[in-house]
């Protein structure tokens, strides 16, 4: 049975479904599909680690079944795509099954990073709803954990595990967590939050081994763990762009600021995207789940056929425990690390070499994290 052209979406995540959604709205007549690996309807991913892991209430489904089925947007759940014929325009699955389009949307996510350690593949990951129900599991029936590494993530699920009963101990090469992006003087502020929620912390330190219910630290000495976290980060799952010959800089694809690719009619959106921020004159990676949201919005639009550029200033939210985290700003690179302290919380501005703000990291301040927006768009 032949395929009608219309849009294609790989990927079910934040980027995908709002291509989907903002092109269908559009174009009510023309078909659109989804192809993604995960069997789950699709869910937003940050809940998983603040909320799913700790018991607290959630709502996960970005859209009902009959939601899908009432806007007729075609949901094709656990197929896995292997290629994309970007001169015949069609997608490949690994079954051999070809799927025409007229536009395509790569918003393929990104894959957990296992690092080299003799037994890590005992570790669990937190990536997936199948990931985040794992560890929920394993949790009961846990008494000891340890999560490797100390970012975002790491610090987050740490904390649920601990709120859970679990003791709970975080091993990172930093010496203190969320160094690397955030900054000394911030991270002894989160290895104080951890230390609150019950949470340890052994800084400067490797996994050597996972043998059995004990780690083996890089020092020699052993950790008692009937349960381990691996949480040392994310790769842009860009193997479909490379087979398509897609333009690829670090490791992401690169798109304009209408998410288009290379490639004709082909565009990429979230994690696997470098696109360019209007706002910020440059290439900026998705790192987050808004972010992602809001490329896809822009990659429907353009492949409907209506003007839309990204230029929102990136942001995000973490929760370790009950202090709550948030970020707005461009990203990693920064000079300078201005830190405030407050009296229930703290301020971190980041500054460039010449003194213009480009982030800001608060906790329980939240007209610095207002305030920040307008700053950033004026620089």
């Amino acid at each position: 049975m032949s395929v009608v052209s219309g849009l294609v979406v790989v990927g079910s995540g934040a980027a995908g479904v709002s291509a989907a959604e903002t092109f269908r709205a559009r174009h009510p007549g023309i078909p659109v599909r989804i192809l993604t690996t995960d069997p789950a309807l699709p869910y937003a991913k940050p809940p998983l680690s603040k909320d799913f892991l700790c018991d607290r209430d959630t709502r996960l489904d970005l859209h009902s079944a009959q939601w899908f089925d009432r806007n007729r947007i075609e949901l094709i759940r656990g197929v896995t795509v292997r290629g994309v014929d970007v001169d015949r325009q069609e997608v490949v699955t690994a079954g051999g099954r070809r799927y025409p389009y007229w536009h395509l949307v790569v918003a393929s996510g990104s894959a957990a990073v296992r690092p080299p350690i003799s037994g890590i593949e005992s570790a669990l990951t937190l990536r997936s709803f199948a990931d985040a129900v794992a560890l929920k599991m394993a949790a009961r029936y846990s008494d000891c954990a340890v999560v490797i590494g100390g970012g975002l993530i790491g610090c987050e699920a740490a904390s649920c595990l601990a709120e859970r009963g679990v003791a709970t101990m975080i091993v990172a090469a930093e010496h203190v967590p969320l160094q690397r992006r955030f900054g000394v003087e911030a991270g002894e502020r989160v290895a104080k939050i951890l230390s609150d929620n019950g949470v340890r912390f052994a800084g400067e330190t490797t996994v050597a081994a996972i043998e059995g219910d004990r780690v083996v630290l890089g020092s020699g000495e052993t950790v008692d763990a009937d349960l381990v976290v691996s949480a040392t980060g994310v790769r842009p799952d860009i193997r479909l762009a490379e087979t398509a010959g897609l333009t690829i800089r670090d490791g992401r694809i690169v798109v304009d600021e209408h998410m288009r690719t290379s490639a004709r009619n082909v565009y990429a959106a979230g994690d696997v995207a470098l696109a360019h921020n209007v706002t910020a004159g440059r290439p900026i990676p998705a790192e987050h789940w808004r972010d992602a949201a809001h490329q896809g919005r822009v990659a429907g639009m353009t492949a409907a056929g209506f003007p839309a550029v990204w230029d929102i200033v990136p942001s995000f939210s973490s929760v370790i425990g009950n202090a709550v985290l948030r970020y707005r700003g461009w990203g990693a690179g920064y000079e300078r690390a201005r830190f405030v302290d407050h009296h229930t919380g703290f301020t971190v501005w980041y500054e460039s070499g010449d003194g213009d703000v480009v982030g800001v990291l608060t906790h329980n301040a939240d007209d610095d994290y207002r305030r920040a927006e307008g700053i950033l768009r004026k620089r």
